[in-house]
């Protein structure tokens, strides 16, 4: 048998159709023409291997044909052969009856049947592609196209690329494959909702090409140019019923190369094709694009893919709330529907960093139901509009974006696509008027580049009409970012001073704030929590603020989480930004929707003051807090309880040049470790102790070699830590860095004699009642607000934490009830001594003995700033901010005025 592709088939069948006569010898002409062997045919002709009871008119072979010629019907004809008893047998996988005018077949595998002239058989030749070895497909889908299509798919492009070394190295080769790829996932979505018939495309595939895959490439360039053609006619008989698409999905151009098949690619398309699709969601595009965008570097795109109620958080409180709510109020009114439908039908949605285009399907979704909503509306109010347009008024060239990645964009034209077609469905469905797809007439306005330099006017124009922008920018710590995104920031500001130290998502809320400013444009970005944080709010919201932006809505901190194979679940909060107006504000938080007045960079309702480094206490009257003492010693000061043992057991005397020494890690984990702490008094004591020498020595080595000068000079006091803060009282304890999932931070109250490090501050000889003001949750609310993070940790300091933390003199009895308090936290731990102060305070693991006992610290610190419970810690520190701000201003008129010195005249020479 010669192995043949589809194409081939094609050639060697056409010259059997369009003859003026036919013989019995057009069964083995067709045979030949599908690659059977010649020998077979021959040894069939001359009837060796002929197993017909009438070999006069019959033809059989084994598993290959039942062929009869007559002179009858031949659809009577056929009816009785095929349950012959010579067809069952021999198990003839065709049967055949012509009477060389009409042709009838039936295929005894699949049941299907052919009837057709006979003259036509080159238009059909796609029936009998098994005798070419090219089996028909009928694949059943299966499960629904969820996550495994993105792992499918994304296996697909690695083995494409591993089948065309070198074709896709450049950057017009991928974007031949990323267009391939989206041309892919819109026949997988067409094959399952009706635009074409149901495994149109994948049963194409599978019965047209050969198991191997070698003609794959070949099958699929003829198909999309028949999805590019209009006529049915103009296309080949076998790709003929595939309807037209357009030429913008599926135009063949010279740099969009159809990928060579390997049998493992072909394998894999047709598994991907047996998925259900018709269900499709945006954060399954989003998971797509992350399965296949990167090969190699899935694990860490970056790109956080997001979930339909995740982007309903922006979506909502920027446009739908306040669209649906004129719904309610127009409800019975014709005039008013009109007029809201012809509102909708010219709002603008721009995503300038739109990704996969997740944000735009969702906001397109959301307008095309609240307009049906309007229409049922409308017609049973009215007569006239009980005729319905099949056109929508939500246009997707009304929906814009920006992306970088070649490849999202094609997927974000394509998912809008998608969306239209499902809520075409929505449409149907509710007033049973079918509008059509296909062929595609709008692409929306999807640009590729980096939205950090295009010009988002030349996008969008922001004409003075209704636009709002959404998305998820891209967030990068200033540590992480490129030189190229380093060099963005220049671009966007300009000529505008900016920190070093900003995220890389500050770039999209100037550059929307500037879009935006003085027209009716709104904004609604998902950001990491951090920038609403720390000293990132004193180095963004300014270039905001200050210039006519407000804050409209905001979500706070919540987890972002979706369907991609590693999700994202980072901690973010959602920022809406507008001009000033007197439109309400609301922060969202814990399901709860609360009015403000104004909500400020923490996203607190608040005035827009912010929390700068204070070298002392705002409350004077509170202690200060430093750092804990340094080593910089490469470890060698630093002693393991065993270390500390064997010098106590050898050098008895070296009991007074040890303390006990703790940082963070070692206070919540309950890690023992001990220091040498000498003073310069006993140096030449210690010294004399062999073992304490060779540590010094080994400090006073590591210190010489020391690339920074001043660490060279501390070589002379090796014996010593590096900065000195130690006090030999009480002290509190408080880490530096704390997990975010924690109600309270692991605050801890020393005993005397405890050396703590530089990775955690300290309170010496603090009274129990401070112990209790900074475990409350009132001082933790501050924290997380002002204190910022490292990664997702809340980072604690001392200069922006607790030299602003806002709190007035308290009288002796508050004092004495929080100093109860206290201890009463305290003796609860020590009963739980058992447990680390990780596992007392996991909030799954949380001892209920402990969570009343700083419950009742919270009360009593909540009292100190209001006569009412709290409810939610927006409302903490919206009072927290507010007495932040009293204070500040009372500081500041209390503060010396600086004598000017009067300006030098200028001496003529």
């Amino acid at each position: 048998m010669v192995k043949l592709n589809l194409k081939a088939v094609e050639e060697r069948v056409a010259p059997l159709g369009g003859q003026e006569t036919y013989t019995r010898e057009f069964i083995f002409d067709l045979l030949a023409a599908y690659g059977r062997a010649q020998g077979n045919i021959t040894r069939l002709r001359n009837g060796s291997l002929n197993v017909a009871e009438d070999p006069a008119t019959e033809v059989a072979q084994k598993n290959v044909v039942y062929f009869k010629e007559t002179t009858k019907d031949p659809l009577t004809v056929i009816e009785e052969l095929r349950t012959s008893p010579t067809a069952v047998r021999y198990n003839t996988r065709f049967v055949i009856v012509t009477d060389f005018a009409e042709l009838v077949a039936i295929d005894t595998k699949t049941n299907e049947t052919l009837m057709i002239p006979i003259r036509e058989i080159n238009q059909h030749f796609t029936f009998f592609l098994p005798w070419a070895g090219m089996e028909k497909a009928q694949y059943v889908a299966e499960a629904h196209a969820d996550v495994k299509a993105a792992e499918r798919m994304g296996k697909l492009f690695d083995e494409l690329l591993h089948a065309n070394p070198g074709l896709f190295d450049d950057p017009t080769g991928r974007h031949a494959l990323n267009t391939f790829f989206t041309r892919l996932l819109f026949c997988f979505f067409a094959e399952d909702t009706g635009i074409f018939t149901e495994n149109q495309f994948t049963n194409a595939v599978g019965s047209h090409t050969q198991a191997d895959g070698s003609d794959v490439a070949e099958f699929l360039t003829d198909l999309f140019t028949a999805l590019d053609t209009q006529f049915a006619s103009a296309k080949p008989a076998h790709l003929a019923a595939f309807p037209y698409v357009n030429g913008r999905l599926f135009q063949i151009t010279a740099d969009q190369t159809v990928p060579q098949f390997t049998k493992k690619a072909r394998d894999l398309l047709i598994e991907a094709g047996s998925l259900i699709w018709r269900e499709i969601n945006p954060d399954i595009f989003g998971s797509m694009f992350q399965a296949i965008v990167t090969p190699g570097k899935r694990s860490n795109l970056g790109q956080h893919y997001t979930s339909v109620p995740n982007i309903l958080k922006t979506i909502e409180p920027l446009f739908m709330d306040e669209l649906k709510e004129k719904f309610g109020n127009a409800y019975n009114s014709v005039p008013q529907l009109e007029k809201l439908l012809d509102r909708i039908g010219k709002i603008k949605i721009f995503d300038p960093a739109c990704g996969s285009g997740n944000f735009l399907v969702i906001a397109y979704k959301e307008l095309r139901r609240l307009e049906h909503a309007i229409l049922e509306r409308l017609g049973e109010l009215s007569i006239k509009h009980q005729r319905i347009s099949l056109e929508s008024r939500i246009n997707i060239e009304n929906f814009y974006g920006i992306e970088i990645d070649d490849f999202a964009v094609e997927v974000a034209i394509l998912s809008l696509w998608i969306a239209k077609h499902q809520m075409n469905a929505e449409f149907y469905e509710k007033f049973n008027l079918k509008i059509e797809l296909i062929p595609l007439k709008e692409a929306g306005q999807i640009v590729q580049g980096n939205a950090t330099r295009v010009d988002w006017n030349m996008v969008c124009p922001n004409d003075g009409g209704e636009i709002y922008l959404i998305g998820n920018p891209p967030y990068v710590g200033s540590t992480y970012q490129t030189p190229e995104q380093k060099n963005d920031f220049a671009f966007v500001f300009g000529t505008r001073a900016y920190s070093k130290l900003l995220d890389y998502i500050a770039l999209w809320f100037i550059k929307g704030s500037d879009y935006i400013r003085g027209t009716k444009g709104k904004i609604a970005f998902v950001t990491t929590n951090s920038v609403s944080q720390g000293q990132h709010v004193e180095l963004m919201f300014p270039h905001i603020l200050d210039k006519g932006i407000e804050i409209g809505f905001a979500y706070t901190s919540f987890k972002w989480e979706n369907n991609a194979k590693r999700n994202a679940g980072v901690t973010v909060a959602v920022i809406g930004l507008r001009n000033q107006s007197n439109e309400p504000k609301y922060i969202f938080t814990d399901d709860l929707r609360i009015a403000a007045v104004n909500i400020n960079g923490y996203l607190a309702e608040a005035s827009n003051t912010v929390a700068k480094k204070r070298s002392k206490p705002l409350a004077s009257f509170l202690p200060s807090m430093t750092f804990g003492s340094k080593p910089t010693d490469g470890g060698h000061l630093i002693l393991s309880p065993r270390e500390r043992d064997e010098l106590i057991d050898i050098s008895p005397e070296s009991t007074e040049f040890i303390k006990k020494f703790t940082g963070a890690d070692d206070f919540i984990n309950a890690k023992e470790r001990f220091c040498l702490w000498i003073s310069s008094e006993r140096a030449d004591d210690a010294c004399r102790i062999p073992y304490v020498r060779e540590r010094v020595e080994l400090v006073s080595r590591m210190r010489s070699e020391s690339k920074k000068l001043a660490t060279q000079k501390l070589a002379n006091v090796s014996y010593q830590f590096a900065e000195i803060r130690f006090k030999a009282t009480d002290a509190i304890i408080i880490p530096r860095v704390s997990s975010e999932r924690r109600v309270y931070m692991p605050i801890g109250y020393l005993e005397p004699g405890y050396v703590i490090n530089d990775q955690a501050f300290a309170l010496y000889d603090a009274d129990p009642w401070l112990f209790a003001l900074l475990t409350s949750r009132m001082h933790m609310t501050w924290a997380r607000a002002v204190g910022g993070q490292l990664e997702t940790r809340i980072r604690y300091s001392n200069t922006i934490v607790y030299n602003n933390f806002p709190v007035r003199p308290m009288p002796d009895g508050i004092k004495e009830k929080l100093t109860v308090a206290a201890l009463r936290v305290l003796d609860v731990r020590e009963y739980h001594c058992e447990r680390t102060l990780a596992e007392l305070y996991d909030p799954d693991l949380m001892p209920q003995d402990l969570r009343d006992a700083h419950a009742a610290v919270d009360a009593l610190v909540d009292s100190i700033y209001s006569k009412k419970p709290y409810e939610t810690d927006e409302q903490r520190l919206s009072d927290l901010f507010a007495l932040y701000e009293q204070m500040s201003a009372e500081e500041e008129l209390k503060a010396p005025v600086k004598k000017s010195r009067a300006p030098k005249k200028a001496v003529a020479k």
